[in-house]
């Protein structure tokens, strides 16, 4: 059983790498066209260098809080400054706060 562990780790990473690559959008993608980095996994997985090189060199970098770094994103309504004065606008009464 522990003779197929480096071949079912090997499967494991170019299956992973193949799929995040497909669900990646296409602006995220670094270094290469989308369908480039598709055919180096598929071609070069059988010795770690496609999918290892997707995983360092083509995926978009993630912050600590799992969101890419690409600008544009969507912001959660608590991090949102804009909509947090929003609030202060519906409000009829005084905020105790600011007096």
């Amino acid at each position: 059983m522990l003779r197929y562990l480096p071949f079912l780790l090997v499967l494991a990473l170019w299956i992973y790498a193949f799929v995040d690559c497909l669900n990646t959008p296409e602006e995220d993608v670094r270094g290469m066209p989308k369908l480039a980095w598709v055919f180096v996994i598929l071609l070069f997985g059988e010795v770690l260098v496609g999918p290892v090189a997707w995983l360092i060199a083509g995926r978009a970098r993630r912050t600590p809080d799992g969101e890419t770094t690409a600008e544009g994103r969507w912001v959660a309504p608590d991090d949102n400054p804009e909509f947090l004065k929003s609030l202060n606008k519906d409000d009829p009464k005084p905020d105790p706060k600011t007096e």
